[in-house]
């Protein structure tokens, strides 16, 4: 999730603990972590709700930061065809366990080969054949290259790519740029470990 101008600042704070989204279909889930431009924030809630019976003295629209049910309704993006959700979360406090992953830069011989076991499984399940190693060097190599450009360099659609990369920041691999990516000292402690 993303919140725009004051509303980052009002969850960053943890003055904002609700927030009305216009999906397809749930994009959260509740009792899971994410991580947002804001914070990290835990779901404890979502629901479908209709915005056109949400009502002025709902407290919801105060810890979402909205005047009125008008407000609420203005500020909803996307088709007003799709449902609309009412999340309610808090912000979680702490440093981020993917962050201090991602910054270790030596790996213990359990380390190592917790990642070669996990590498070696997501290989073994992709439909396109074994991707982990080369798509790590390949960060290495071109650091804050578009995704799109990463992935037509070798013969791959971005989306799936996109997809393939998270699972490697997820083990603290690789961080997200404003454009590409670039290795962590986690990632380069890795490469450096398999040698050339």
């Amino acid at each position: 999730m993303l919140f725009a101008g004051t509303d980052k600042d009002g969850v960053e704070s943890g003055r904002i603990t609700v927030a009305y989204r216009r999906w397809a279909e749930p994009r959260v889930v509740e009792g899971r972590i994410y991580r947002t431009n804001a914070g990290r924030i835990e779901i404890d809630s979502i629901r479908q709700v209709n915005p056109d019976l949400i009502v002025d003295n709902d407290p919801d629209l105060a810890l979402a930061d909205r005047q009125n049910a008008k407000d609420v309704r203005r500020r909803l993006r996307g088709d007003d065809t799709l449902p609309t959700f009412l999340i309610r979360f808090h912000l979680v406090e702490g440093p981020d366990p993917r962050e201090e992953l991602a910054a270790q830069s030596s790996l213990t011989a359990e380390d190592l080969d917790d990642l070669r076991a996990r590498l070696a499984q997501f290989d073994q399940l992709s439909h396109h054949g074994p991707w982990t190693e080369q798509t790590l060097r390949l960060i290495e190599s071109r650091p804050a290259t578009r995704a799109a450009d990463l992935a037509a360099s070798v013969g791959r659609e971005t989306a799936p790519f996109k997809l393939d990369v998270r699972k490697l920041k997820n083990l603290g691999l690789t961080h997200s740029l404003e454009v590409g990516y670039r290795l962590t000292p986690r990632g380069a402690a890795y490469l450096d470990a398999l040698g050339n």
